[in-house]
């Protein structure tokens, strides 16, 4: 009866929001039109505006889509800048439409919702009090969530029309070339920005930084820019990392870490230029490192890697390991540092990156993806987005998209304390059981039996116990015991989209 009822309240979302479910990560080759920006034709000498609340006054209005990046993460100041002005403005309906929400950003958009200055969202992930504050019905509408290769989708094909993005940048002159390589506040790519900077109606940059015209290299574009605002920070650098880039000592991590190496190394993908993607974390950082050695003693070279990049990644590049790094996001100073010296470590925007609906994404050439998971079920689907307790506390990222991978691999803990990862059914579908490859925790490894061929390169490795996921999800739930089930409203409070625009799964209000 519980799953009829959700299903025809999934039926319900389908239909009123003109969503198609998700079928298949088989996408095809669909023939699609896109969308180009109003352009403002600009002549003059500069477009630099004295302040940021003059250019607020003069681009935006009531029910316009704004937008921002999260390439500074924790360490950005624009946001809030602009926000405070917005709101003491009296500004009202906006749809807030960032790359992502970062924790720094809550407060402000918690109060903008209640004040009806923000009234929807679409963001690739939330956290905190944001993310505990939707769930429990703070916005009337439901918020959307994408990956950022659908985020590059939806701009492109005019399911997000931003009106005016506000980017912050480390340096621009005064016509608006720009790059995130040089300056007090370097956070690397901007490849985020730049589908902002390339689909946006009024495009305004914010720096600390005003430099000599014709300012190069130019990520962002003079063709591209509205105005350009100067003030005294526009975020700490040293910030950028914060947890997503520590170096782990816990022994389980490390465990898993070397696990999923000798996963990848046993695996037929582990040959001279392959390609992979590794992603933030203390695992996936310590992986890093165990395939550093491993590619050392077998005298094996990647191609490229992928993704958020990390000094460990751009070591590699830097010890000739990797051909090239296909940087979108850095995650750290290092890796953002690094962009200015190592030419073969190439930026590149999100469309090129990870958009189902182009001539070619990036991810679609991966061998091997290390993901994460705050659960996955018997099936195979994977949920980063929504904890034990139904809040929401993650983000899609990329998780989708890297999903596309030849070998797609979850590390995870089978449990964290007191609950279970490996569980019957997860709470929110974020990432579909069909692009799960491998799932690897601290007792074992358990792969999805469509891999007969990873089956039988992978059963053999030296203290590497197999499991079928039932056995995994039977040990967890021996460990920790069976949770009572969360209770929901019948109110969406958010959609999940999967990477090609069809609805994969809802998030329902918490029941107080």
């Amino acid at each position: 009866m519980e799953n009829k009822k959700k299903q025809t309240n999934f039926d319900e979302v389908l239909s009123e929001y003109q969503y198609e479910p998700f079928r298949s990560t088989k996408i095809g080759n669909p023939i699609v039109q896109r969308v180009a920006p109003r352009v403002h034709v600009t002549t003059g000498e500069n477009k630099i505006v004295k302040s940021l609340k003059e250019v607020v006054k003069k681009t935006v209005h009531d029910g316009m889509t704004i937008s921002f990046h999260h390439h500074f993460r924790n360490g950005d100041f624009v946001f809030n800048q602009v926000m405070r002005i917005i709101l003491d403005e009296e500004i009202k309906g906006l749809t807030l439409a960032p790359s992502s929400l970062t924790g720094v950003m809550n407060e402000l958009v918690i109060e903008a919702i209640k004040a009806g200055t923000i009234t929807n969202i679409t963001s690739s992930g939330m956290r905190g009090s944001l993310g505990d504050f939707i769930s429990h019905g703070g916005l009337k509408k439901p918020v959307i969530f994408r990956s950022h290769g659908n985020r590059a989708r939806a701009i492109e094909h005019g399911d997000i029309k931003i009106d005016v993005a506000f980017l912050g940048v480390p340096n621009s002159d005064e016509l608006g070339n720009a790059n995130g390589m040089h300056g007090e506040a370097v956070f690397g790519s901007l490849g985020y920005a730049l589908m902002d900077a390339q689909y946006a109606d009024k495009v305004v940059l914010i720096t600390d930084n005003i430099v000599d015209y014709p300012n190069t290299p130019a990520s962002i574009k003079q063709t591209q820019v509205d105005y350009i605002v100067k003030v005294d920070r526009v975020g700490d650098p040293n910030k950028i990392g914060s947890d997503a880039t520590r170096f782990t000592k816990d022994p389980k991590e490390l465990k898993i870490a070397k696990t999923v190496n000798d996963v990848i190394v046993n695996s037929k993908y582990f040959k001279n230029d392959f390609s992979f993607q590794t992603g933030s974390g203390g695992a996936a950082l310590a992986v890093t490192r165990y395939l550093r050695q491993a590619m050392i003693d077998n005298q094996i070279k990647a191609s490229f890697a992928l993704g958020g990049i990390t000094k460990p990644t751009t070591d590699l590049l830097k010890e000739g390991l990797i051909k090239k790094v296909m940087d979108v996001q850095d995650f750290d100073k290092g890796a953002a540092e690094a962009m200015q010296s190592e030419e073969n470590q190439q930026e590149i925007d999100a469309s090129w990156y990870a958009d189902p609906d182009n001539k070619g994404a990036m991810v679609d050439q991966l061998d091997v993806a290390i993901l994460s998971a705050l659960e996955i079920d018997t099936n195979f689907n994977v949920n980063v987005m929504s904890g034990s307790d139904g809040v929401i506390r993650g983000a899609i990222g990329g998780h989708q998209d890297a999903g596309t991978a030849k070998m797609t691999i979850i590390s995870a803990p089978l449990v964290r304390g007191r609950i279970a990862t490996v569980v019957p059914k997860v709470t929110t579908v974020v990432t579909p059981g069909e692009s799960i490859d491998v799932l690897v925790t601290e007792y074992g490894v358990a792969i999805n039996p469509k891999r007969q061929d990873l089956i039988e390169q992978l059963s053999n490795i030296p203290n590497v116990p197999i499991y079928t996921i039932e056995q995994l999800q039977e040990l967890a739930e021996q460990k920790v015991g069976t949770p009572e089930p969360l209770e929901f409203t019948d109110r969406n409070v958010a959609l999940v989209e999967y990477r090609d625009g069809t609805l994969i799964d809802t998030i329902k209000e918490i029941k107080d």
